[in-house]
């Protein structure tokens, strides 16, 4: 407030003076009073001929509105006067990437690269937008010149190794990473990417051991927890696995993918109520998978928590309507809890959207199957089901 009334001072004393609006704006800024920044962004223009930092702020601000096209526009006015500005050039493809114009990033970055064909920031920018449009031959290509250009370019090296990966080319993969490592210090997310590599080629030994390092450079990194606890489980090693998709919670107690994989796992060591638990952590965390609802179910009712069971699918039929896996259990369930009509309902409803799939459930609800009313159900569907077949 105290710079704010300074300023109003000095316009007074000098009204064309550019950095009186630069500075409001900062103010303005700071305020959150975004429109209001840009439009002393606009006056700060009128007066000075150095526009590239001017233009540079009236693209942030615009990026605390949300207007990426504005913004992407204002960084691209930076690049006109200097081209070889990367910081500019690296937001106006973020811009690009917001809005998800992953074609026209790149016919940006073509139309740059004509300008100034040895920017090796452009050329690996290239190879970004063609990997996440997964045109990984360009992608190479793409990072390719930019290791020409600069063959200590880490993030061209790093990338390149990573588009190997996707093209299974993994001892080419592996020897890029480790070019990345030469570089610069390693990391623990490039150690966990040559484990990687080392697990799809069949080399467990050296996958572990790379995990490991990786776990040694950044005890933090939690993927590197969650590759050891797959790479256990694969290899039938589920006390170990279980040890370690603990680490990782440890580390992000809020990331429902790890709480998911320890369910399952509680599942293999038979520990259900554990499981149990995990797996409503994991729906509490906003897992919005419907298979998570279906394995939380299978496990209560198996525990014999009957009206938790039905309640969970209750709910879970709201948000994922008519699934059959929901609906034949729901019809077992309410059979169980003495909802008899209600029960055969379900049933019809979901034979009728699925008749195959009731195979599936025979075993898990056998005195459903075996009524009367069910085998009714069961060839009056199985009947239609051969007419459709013949139709």
């Amino acid at each position: 407030d105290k710079a704010a009334k300074l300023l109003d001072e000095l316009m007074e004393l000098e009204p064309a003076n550019e950095e009186i609006y630069i500075q409001q704006a900062t103010v303005y800024s700071k305020k959150g009073l975004h429109k209001k920044a840009i439009d002393a962004l606009k006056t700060a223009l009128q007066y000075t001929e150095d526009v590239v930092d001017i233009y540079s702020m009236l693209g942030m601000e615009y990026l605390f509105l949300d207007d990426f096209d504005s913004a992407r526009l204002n960084f691209a006015k930076c690049l006109e006067v200097e081209y070889d500005n990367y910081s500019s050039l690296y937001n106006v493809i973020y811009c690009f990437e917001m809005l998800d114009q992953h074609q026209e990033a790149i016919d940006y970055l073509l139309k740059h690269i004509d300008k100034d064909p040895y920017s090796e920031v452009a050329w690996h920018q290239l190879g970004k937008q063609y990997y996440t449009l997964k045109n990984y031959q360009k992608a190479l290509e793409a990072y390719d010149y930019a290791i020409l250009i600069d063959e200590m370019f880490i993030g061209a090296h790093l990338e390149k190794a990573k588009t190997l990966e996707k093209l299974n080319r993994l001892e080419e993969a592996i020897e890029f990473y480790h070019i990345t490592m030469e570089l610069d210090i390693p990391t623990p997310f490039v150690y966990m990417r040559i484990g990687k590599c080392f697990e799809k080629l069949g080399d467990n030994d050296q996958a572990f051991d790379h995990y490991h390092k990786a776990i040694k450079e950044d005890a933090l990194f939690d993927q590197s927890w969650l590759a050891l606890t797959n790479l256990y489980r694969k290899t039938g090693q589920d006390k170990k696995a279980l040890h370690y998709i603990k680490k990782a919670i440890a580390i992000d107690q809020d990331n429902f993918l790890f709480w998911n994989e320890l369910a399952v796992i509680n599942v293999k060591l038979d520990l259900f109520d554990e499981a149990a638990r995990a797996f409503k952590i994991s729906l509490d965390l906003y897992d919005e998978d419907a298979e998570t609802h279906l394995k939380l179910a299978d496990i209560l009712y198996f525990l014999g928590r009957f009206e938790e069971s039905y309640q969970l699918l209750t709910d879970a039929n709201k948000k994922f309507n008519d699934h059959t896996g929901i609906l034949y259990r729901l019809a077992g369930l309410t059979f169980i809890l003495g909802k008899m009509e209600k029960s055969f309902t379900l049933l019809k409803t979901a034979l009728r959207i699925n008749y195959s799939y009731h195979r599936s459930f025979t075993g898990l609800f056998p005195k459903l199957f075996t009524h009367k009313k069910a085998l009714l159900l069961l060839k009056k569907f199985e009947k239609e089901n051969l007419e459709g077949d013949q139709n």
